[in-house]
């Protein structure tokens, strides 16, 4: 038998080799397509635009983490952003598995023309795998990377995924990323509500998203909106006469919404917020920031409004006195408004929740309820004098003044003390109960603030923050029940998942005696009285004429720190004002600026509100008394006023302490004082 030739063998040689080399290609490929087969579905999250809204559902703010973002399903997009996108970037969509092979060999034709890359033949998914995995870098690694994330992606989702994630991550210029943040930006609606010749302007930015916004290159815009619409002609997706129409369309620059719903609006609450919703979820702000919730907030526009209005109108341009104001529903814990200083973008601080002050007289409903706990009622009397007062085992003396120095020299009870803001008669109800027993009411009330127990803590020596403050209020105005200053209703996710509610935290529950908190609300509303002017006048002397309705509150004073919170059963103020620095309050208009925002402020946000009057509770019945003797009221008594008791600790003397006029039964008293106040106490 002959040997076979030596270039035959080499043949059989070169066949064995290619086959072999083709098998395992084949091989090769065949457990690519095994692996990703068997693998996990490569992720879709991308970083979204988390959104914030008032309590009303307006737009409150919006929070980015490097991408404006904002996730919507395909079945709140416009069909002709669908139909357009398809008709111009990848009419074969639902036919190809990835790549569509017949427009890259006539991409490749049409390149080999004009020798360079003019024309591209991407594919929608690998577009959206670019987007989501990739960088733009024109390198073979690259796109071999890309190649790789189209086929998982295309084998492991359907098309409508893979076209609703593409609508949502590509780049629509102007830091817009997906449909819905740039319909938002662009056109100032959602993206379910465009019409064809907005959409066809949307759907040609991508391409060249520089060359083709139609904010800065109106004529490129318009000539690429041309050839997305004759696209959509060429497939019957539209009619001539609807392309001619949307032709005739331009597009009109003032209808950009970009600052329809700016971030500096509220932005010490929006901060609030962030951190709120952090704590809620257990994440960090920043992933706050890039998931796409729904945030619905607490924020009350109307109220916020009157804040920052009242604010920029009272507080002196040329001077460096801060403030802090704070409104909140004392029946939930919802804060409606907040500002944290005058301007946010110079100190971004929040003085209402950050700093801590000392909080003065504002302290002292806090240590009454205390008293009325302890067996004091609101005819408890005690001598207003000059006092010094030397501690058990101590050697110093502690000797506190009035304002001005003014003492009644007499005896006063403490609803009298409350309105004046005695202080002599506030350090002997603190020593008498002891010391400790202000310092654990504070707590229970919401105060987590260090308190000194000295004597010094009963006129508000030891700082706090404005939010504690009003957390302690709130259980005054609604009665005793539990309550914490929240800023969030609900949070939602991107895909419309509830992460959260408050409605579904644990019921409020009963902290204080509600005949007690009623008390102390009732003796706040004194502050007011101007009929109780005497040896001092009464702490909102000044403001008791712009008063329209019922309010309980409580000023207070430090040489560097001027407060006032007040409130009706529906709505709680708290205003802060001093210097950053502990610089003294010395001006006169500085010490009067917390009243005057305050009383505006609640005037404003409840000037269309039905008038509220503060309702006792069993058990408490009211009686006219001597506001100085704390016995029953007679005429011959120069003052009077209706204060509320225990039912069981209502006076039963006749006062006869004025000898200078006749000695006479009770009778009813002149009610002349309640003007104009009578209308909402019908005794």
């Amino acid at each position: 038998m002959k040997k076979q030739s030596q270039p035959l063998k080499k043949r059989k040689h070169r066949r064995r080799f290619l086959m072999l080399f083709l098998g395992g290609i084949l091989m090769a490929f065949s457990g690519f397509l095994l692996a990703i087969h068997l693998s996990d579905p490569p992720s879709l999250e991308v970083k979204q635009t988390t959104i914030l809204y008032t309590h009303t559902g307006d737009i409150l703010g919006q929070h980015t983490y490097g991408q404006n973002r904002s996730w919507v399903p395909l079945s709140e997009i416009s069909p002709y952003i669908i139909q357009g996108t398809l008709a111009i970037e990848d009419q074969n969509f639902y036919t190809h598995h990835g790549f569509d092979y017949k427009r890259i060999f006539a991409a490749l034709l049409v390149d080999l023309r004009h020798m360079s890359k003019v024309q591209g033949a991407s594919t929608i998914t690998q577009q959206y795998a670019r987007n989501l995995y990739l960088t733009h870098e024109k390198t073979w690694k690259r796109k071999l990377k890309e190649a790789y994330y189209t086929l998982r992606l295309e084998v492991k989702y359907d098309k409508d995924t893979l076209l609703e994630g593409y609508l949502n991550t590509i780049y629509y210029g102007h830091g817009m990323y997906g449909v819905e943040a740039a319909s938002l930006h662009y056109f100032g609606k959602s993206a379910k509500d465009l019409t064809l010749s907005e959409a066809a302007y949307l759907i040609g930015i991508p391409k060249n998203p520089s060359l083709y916004t139609p904010i800065e290159q109106p004529e490129a815009a318009n000539k690429r909106k041309a050839v997305v619409l004759y696209a959509m002609e060429k497939k019957n997706l539209i009619t001539a006469n609807e392309k001619k129409e949307a032709l005739a369309q331009v597009y009109v620059p003032k209808q950009i919404t970009k600052t329809k719903h700016p971030n500096d609006f509220a932005p010490y609450f929006q901060d609030m917020v962030m951190k709120e919703a952090a704590k809620i979820l257990h994440v960090s702000t920043e992933e706050i920031s890039k998931y796409g919730l729904r945030i619905y907030t607490t924020l009350d526009r109307n109220i916020q409004e009157n804040l920052e209005h009242v604010a920029k109108q009272q507080m002196p341009n040329n001077s460096e006195v801060q403030l802090a104001i704070m409104s909140m529903d004392p029946k939930t814990g919802a804060v409606k408004g907040l500002i944290g200083g005058k301007d946010y973008a110079t100190s971004p601080f929040n003085r209402a929740t950050q700093a801590k002050r000392q909080p003065g007289s504002t302290i002292k409903p806090i240590l009454y309820y205390a008293a009325l706990e302890n067996g004091f009622t609101p005819a408890t009397t005690m001598k207003s004098t000059d006092t010094a007062f030397t501690l058990e085992h101590e050697q110093t003396v502690y000797r506190p003044a009035n304002f001005n120095h003014a003492y009644a020299d007499d005896f006063i009870t403490m609803a009298l003390a409350m309105a004046v803001s005695d202080n002599i008669y506030a350090v002997k109800t603190h020593l008498s109960l002891g010391m400790d027993t202000l310092v654990q009411t504070a707590k229970k009330m919401g105060i987590q603030s260090e308190m000194q127990a000295v004597p010094s803590l009963a006129l508000g020596s030891s700082p706090t923050s404005m939010s504690e403050m009003l957390n302690a209020y709130a259980l005054l105005a609604n009665g005793g029940k539990t309550v914490q200053p929240t800023y969030i209703q609900t949070i939602v996710s991107h895909d419309g998942k509830l992460l959260y509610s408050k409605q579904t935290e644990k019921k409020q529950t009963q902290i204080l005696n509600p005949q007690n908190a009623f008390l102390t609300t009732h003796m706040m509303t004194g502050m007011f009285d101007s009929s109780l002017n005497g040896y001092m006048r009464v702490t909102g002397d000044s403001i008791a004429h712009l008063l329209t309705r019922p309010y309980a509150g409580k000023s207070g004073s430090t040489d560097t720190d001027a407060w006032m919170i007040g409130f009706t059963p529906s709505l709680l103020t708290g205003v802060w004002i001093g210097y950053d620095r502990d610089h003294l309050l010395d001006k006169p208009t500085e010490k009067l600026l917390a009243r005057n925002i305050w009383i505006d402020i609640m005037e404003k946000s409840l000037a269309y509100t039905p008038i509220e009057t503060f309702e006792p509770p069993k058990g408490v019945t009211g009686a006219w008394i001597d506001p100085k003797t704390g016995q029953l009221a007679t005429d011959a008594c120069p003052q009077r006023r209706f204060v509320y008791f225990k039912t069981q600790d209502v006076p039963t003397t006749i006062c006869n302490s004025h000898p200078e006029l006749p000695k006479q039964k009770q009778t009813e008293p002149n009610k002349s004082w309640l003007t104009p106040w009578k209308k909402w106490f019908p005794f």
